[in-house]
């Protein structure tokens, strides 16, 4: 049971002179209880990544399964794969919060009870009072509300493969943290798959890492060997360090003699740090 994609390969404006070739290639499996991060600067392919896994962008060659089933095929992976557009506006189009969250459940059939209860329990889970946001206007929210209220529509829907594009974008801390917060929770019964510029809020959790370039895959590996390759990939403009190892590189780029690999871990950072100002081994355990 997982999100196979398999040689996705994805042209836009096929056969004309406006072509662009948006991926190339990639493959990906997405089981219970993933959380792969996916990274590289911007038009290397994140987003069309995500709208071909979610099956809303079609594919010159390759496949995209969800659990066996085509995810181009409604009948066979309806409500399987759902996905946080990176502008939350653009998924808002009733006049309450409520029924725009209640909107997903009810099209696969849930009760109209049901549906206001998955509605109501994922406001909750981002953060947000349904008693308070349910009969808000959508265009009412600020940025970071709207955005915390479109994935709360994606999360009533309970999808196996929740895909999000850019979801602490515009958010406070508090919000930073209910997003950090719903993805440990969703990934006890589903698989995710985050694009980011913002890694030091997932790669701490993250069980895989992908970056693209040019809509190819450049990397692919746990959070550890991300880390080995990353003055690399830094190196290459393909990815931006997470702010604790780009202070251990930055310190080694001034002559510091680190003793130990990049690290996520505060603390271990902290110990290399001092240990290179001393001139002593301060491990990075």
């Amino acid at each position: 049971m997982a999100l196979e994609i398999r040689s996705a390969t994805c042209d836009y404006a096929a056969g004309s002179a406006m072509a662009s070739r948006a991926l190339e290639a990639v493959s990906l499996t997405v089981e219970c209880g993933d959380l792969v991060v996916v990274l590289g600067p911007t038009g290397s392919g994140k987003t069309t990544l995500l709208r071909a896994a979610a099956g809303i962008v079609p594919l010159t060659s390759g496949s995209v399964e969800a659990d066996g089933a085509p995810v181009m095929d409604p009948a066979s992976a309806r409500g399987s794969v759902g996905l946080l557009f990176q502008r939350p506006e653009a998924q808002f189009f009733a006049l309450t919060v409520e029924d725009d969250c209640a909107f997903g459940p009810r099209n696969l059939g849930r009760s109209e009870a049901d549906a206001r209860a998955d509605a109501d329990a994922a406001l909750s889970s981002v953060g947000l009072d349904p008693a308070e946001f349910g009969p808000r206007e959508p265009w009412s929210l600020s940025g970071g509300e709207a955005r915390r209220v479109a994935l709360a529509g994606v999360l009533a829907m309970r999808p196996r493969y929740l895909l999000l594009d850019e979801p602490t974008a515009g958010l406070d801390a508090v919000g930073c943290d209910a997003v950090r917060d719903v993805v440990d929770a969703v990934r006890a019964s589903a698989g995710v798959l985050v694009v980011t510029h913002d890694p030091e809020r997932f790669l701490p959790r993250a069980s895989a890492v992908l970056v693209l370039s040019h809509g190819a895959v450049a990397f692919r590996g746990t959070v550890s060997e991300f880390l080995g390759a990353l003055p690399g990939l830094v190196a290459a403009g393909l990815a931006e360090a997470p702010d604790v190892p780009r202070a251990l590189l930055l310190a080694a780029a001034k002559g510091a003699r680190l003793s130990g690999e990049l690290t996520l871990d505060t603390s271990a950072a902290a110990r290399m740090l001092a240990a290179a100002c001393s001139g002593t081994d301060g491990g990075a355990r």
